[in-house]
């Protein structure tokens, strides 16, 4: 019989056109050999060009969804990705203060397209999904709105500053832990327009590999080569920012 798979709980919302959101979490998981499970936070219209409506659940709804799947299945690792509002975000939050299992926090806030995803006051309970999470995702733009390297190391908590967003041919991603060397990763940029929902996926193979048990470096040094082979295997699809190709990528 073999192992039995890493569970992985994704609070997001949902991505219409499958490029970003719950669809690519859940690819990710699935591809790296986890069992993914789903909050959904809000519903989306949206396609490779942007983001037209957004309903958002009632909290109480993405409170149960989350209990049906602790209190039966269990999870190895959590996802946390857009939240939709500030009261959706205390829920989640007060989930899972006490939950003895690595969690991963991507702070969307803007889209790939531009949309705006989460206002001045879900941001502000970021801080305390800051504090519970195992590591933070902030790409360029987010990094600086939760007040950039200073701030972000303040705070005591590991986080992973993503360059995609920075100018130049080169992409830096820094790992920062506190009281520990950081680790840097420079590798030459993708150049592609197809980079819809690299966060989402780069944050959910992260928790995949840590509810695995992976140590946090490898991790995320595996979820990289995981995102950067899905850029390289992107269908083409759409007339603008296309989806990744998460069904061509081979894990390791």
């Amino acid at each position: 019989m073999s192992a039995r798979p890493p569970r992985i709980l994704v609070i997001a919302g949902s991505d219409s056109s499958g490029g970003a959101g719950i669809q690519a979490d859940i690819k990710t998981v699935t591809m790296l050999g986890g069992y993914a499970m789903t909050a959904i936070t809000a519903v989306t219209a949206q396609n490779t060009r942007g983001v037209t409506g957004v309903e958002t659940l009632a909290p109480s709804f993405v409170a149960a969804q989350i209990d049906a799947c602790l209190t039966d299945i269990g999870v190895d690792a959590v996802k946390i990705g857009m939240l939709g509002n500030a009261d959706i975000a205390e829920v989640v939050a007060d989930r899972l203060e006490d939950l003895p299992c690595p969690i991963v926090f991507d702070p969307v806030m803007i889209a790939t397209s531009g949309a705006v995803l989460a206002d001045e006051a879900t941001i502000d309970v970021f801080e305390w999904l800051m504090e519970l999470a195992t590591l933070t995702t902030p790409n360029v733009p987010e990094l600086a709105a939760l007040g950039g390297h200073g701030a972000m190391a303040a705070r005591g908590a590991p986080y992973l500053a993503k360059g995609g967003d920075a100018d130049g041919p080169m992409l830096e991603d820094r790992l920062v832990r506190p009281g520990q060397e950081d680790v840097v990763w420079n590798e030459a940029r993708i150049v592609t327009r197809h980079t819809h929902g690299t966060g989402c996926t780069l944050a959910s193979a992260i928790a995949t590999l840590l509810g695995a048990g992976q140590p946090l470096e490898d991790a995320v040094a595996q979820a990289r080569r995981f995102v950067r082979e899905a850029l390289q295997n992107a269908p083409g699809f759409g007339s603008g920012s296309g989806p990744l190709g998460h069904q061509a990528v081979r894990p390791d």
